[in-house]
């Protein structure tokens, strides 16, 4: 729980008992087997996006088993394993209240850790990549962070698309990573030639991809818009690195006319009837088939939430990073 907004060391875990466990009548109790953490938590947890209250129970995605439902929901519902990212009360805990609307049936041959790894950041990377810029065959894409959770899904779809894929990572141990386990046609790692890695690009392609999708923000903005084509789409999704400051319209033009989106998951997933619901089906029945390859990092049990907010602002992170909530 966070009481208010701050540093790691805001993060505690405190124990409610079970006679809190109550639930609403259209919603369900989720016994959390896991929970996913993501950059989001952070900015929610130092204040550079706010929540409608403090305090607030952290996280944004889980699974687990519903043990509970409101008088208005199926009893038949009672022991489904499920996964979910939105409408709960927060995921960093051993139960959590969700809209039964928003809790998915996991299906069969998905593990909870994998289900749990695949709501942010597999809804992320599909509505980026069938949405945000519909990826056609032959389009070049460059995927920042190519080595982490949300990077290694963009790969695999945008792959699955037909794309070629341009993928950045920093270090020879992430490069690995996402030669290993993504879809990564070029790799680039940005650790090389001085931190020029749009020489490169221009290199491979010199009239520029069609396409980045940068969630690192601030660092990488201004090099991103370089990589790109007359015409061509940056859409930047996250502030790893810090929020983008202020920028003049003109310089879209003085790149080449670029398409510059900041999009965010509850607007192509929240407020469209059953667009969520489809999204999910999407990534989880592609994990079901092995089309698509979740890879999860770490594992931090829930005493130790705040330690895994630090591994993930450190960068160390690749693939996914969880908590177990049972732990």
């Amino acid at each position: 729980m966070v009481r208010e907004y701050g540093g790691t060391g805001n993060i505690a875990v405190e124990d409610f008992g079970a006679k809190d466990l109550t639930v609403g009548p259209n919603d369900v109790l989720v016994r959390n087997s896991f929970a996913g953490v993501n950059f989001i938590d952070t900015y929610f947890r130092t204040g550079l996006y706010k929540k409608p209250a403090l305090p607030y129970v952290v996280g944004e995605e889980g699974s687990g088993a519903i043990v509970k439902v409101g008088e208005n929901v199926s009893k038949e519902r009672l022991g489904q394993r499920v996964a979910y990212f939105a409408g709960s009360s927060g995921s960093y805990s051993s139960f959590s209240t969700v809209a039964h609307q928003d809790a998915y049936p996991v299906p069969d041959g998905v593990g909870d850790d994998v289900a749990a790894s695949a709501m942010l950041q597999g809804c992320t990377a599909h509505y980026l990549t069938e949405s945000v810029y519909q990826i056609r065959p032959g389009d070049v894409v460059l995927v920042h962070a190519a080595a982490g959770g949300t990077g290694l899904l963009l790969t695999q779809m945008a792959k699955r698309r037909g794309a070629v894929v341009v993928g950045t990572c920093g270090g020879a141990a992430k490069a690995d990573i996402a030669k290993k386990f993504g879809s990564v046609d070029h790799l680039i790692d940005y650790q090389q030639n001085g931190g020029d890695w749009v020489s490169r690009v221009r290199e491979l392609f010199p009239e520029g991809v069609h396409c980045v999708y940068d969630g690192v923000g601030k660092s990488t903005f201004l090099q991103s818009l370089k990589s790109l084509r007359r015409r061509g789409t940056l859409a930047t999704f996250g502030n790893a690195s810090g929020p983008i400051g202020p920028i003049s319209p003109l310089i879209l033009s003085q790149h080449g006319s670029i398409i510059l989106q900041r999009p965010t998951l509850k607007d192509f997933a929240l407020h469209v009837n059953n667009e969520a619901e489809g999204r999910v089906h999407d990534v989880l029945t592609a994990i079901q088939r092995g089309e698509l390859k979740v890879t999860i990092g770490k594992v931090f049990p829930l005493q130790q939430s705040q330690d895994a907010h630090q591994y993930l602002e450190a960068r160390q992170s690749h693939g996914k990073i969880l908590i177990n909530c049972q732990e």
